[in-house]
């Protein structure tokens, strides 16, 4: 965790350094002092069960978090759709640089690439949530 701000319902944030996407991210979640849980996505790739998690909040399945425009999906010249689900995923995790990235998620709304949009309706949702309590 980043240790200080909003502590919202369990935020892991999905990142690679290096990424420009992800930086903005990161900085748009400190501005506006989010707390999250950071795991960088080649070093602590999520496991099977997290994708599984990830792929049931996407609205648009796989498409949303493969990186298909990257050079690396293009050279491995498969059609993701006629692979299993459980291929897909273990490919994934085997090489997490096919996923795109950032990956935000409070176990119930995900969040693909830098969207500010989408992280202050995620802040103003948990913090409403918070406050009916």
């Amino acid at each position: 965790m980043n240790g200080r701000g909003i502590k919202l319902e369990n935020i892991t944030f999905f990142t690679y350094p290096s990424c420009t996407s992800c930086r903005k991210t990161k900085k748009w979640l400190t501005a506006n002092s989010i707390a999250y849980e950071e795991r960088h996505l080649f070093k602590k790739t999520p496991t099977y069960d997290e994708l599984l998690g990830i792929l049931s909040l996407t609205t648009e399945g796989l498409d949303e978090i493969l990186a298909t425009r990257s050079q690396k999906f293009k050279h491995l010249g498969i059609d993701v759709n006629e692979l299993s689900l459980s291929k897909v995923v273990k490919m994934l995790i085997e090489d997490p640089t096919l996923l795109r990235r950032p990956i935000i998620t409070d176990g119930k709304k995900l969040i693909i690439g830098h969207n500010p949009d989408a992280l202050k309706n995620l802040v103003t949702k948990q913090t409403s949530l918070k406050m009916s309590s």
